[in-house]
């Protein structure tokens, strides 16, 4: 597989640049948090594969059984585990698990700023290039399906829009970067929004 020199150059520079952390409330600026709010230590991986001028990100649908974000779209990851020496080593773990890829088939390239989510975690989504091919294997009862989108498409700022809906009592405003028949949106989608904006500024 080849590597994209200048897109990972771009991607490195644009994780240099200073910027703060997100947030699910991000859009909801009225939301008043707890300031002795205890957040759980969380990891995902932002994974980047594909020839040059086509590389591809990989999503996963998750499972519809699940007691957080049934159904959503997904990046690979999870919570910290007392097994994992640090984040990084959490987030390719979990990638393991979630999607069958081996460790040592990517390379972490730079991480985002933190992101709270609200279901109450502190997740630092890192970017990989994955170097070496490997076939996609969905974790039993926790991920439905694994699959890619044109890392062009999430870097598009104009792809992305604002929605909203009912939650706890108030309207949540949230971003969406729907992909085929794939709504990206949460969470996800504000990681993305994070890259993209980083990248294209």
């Amino acid at each position: 597989m080849t590597r994209s020199s200048d897109l990972i150059s771009n991607v490195q520079a644009a994780l240099g640049k200073p910027g703060a952390a997100s947030s699910d409330f991000d859009l909801n600026p009225d939301t008043v948090l707890p300031a002795d709010r205890q957040l759980r230590q969380a990891a995902v991986l932002i994974l980047l594969s594909g020839e040059a001028g086509q590389e591809r990100v990989t999503l996963t649908k998750r499972a519809s059984g699940l007691k957080h974000h049934p159904g959503q779209i997904a990046f690979p990851g999870g919570k910290l585990d007392d097994t994992d020496p640090d984040l990084a080593s959490a987030a390719l773990r979990e990638a393991e698990e979630e999607i069958g890829m081996p460790p040592d088939a990517a390379t972490i390239i730079g991480a985002l700023p933190c992101h709270e989510t609200v279901t109450g975690f502190r997740v630092t989504p890192f970017i990989a290039w994955q170097h070496t091919a490997f076939t996609p294997r969905s974790e039993v009862g926790e991920v439905a399906e694994v699959f890619t989108v044109p890392f062009v498409h999430v870097l598009n700022p104009a792809n992305f829009s604002i929605e909203g809906r009912r939650w706890r009592g108030a309207t949540r405003r949230y971003y969406t970067v729907p992909y085929g028949p794939y709504y990206i949106w949460g969470a996800t989608a504000r990681m993305l929004r994070a890259l993209a904006d980083r990248v294209t500024t």
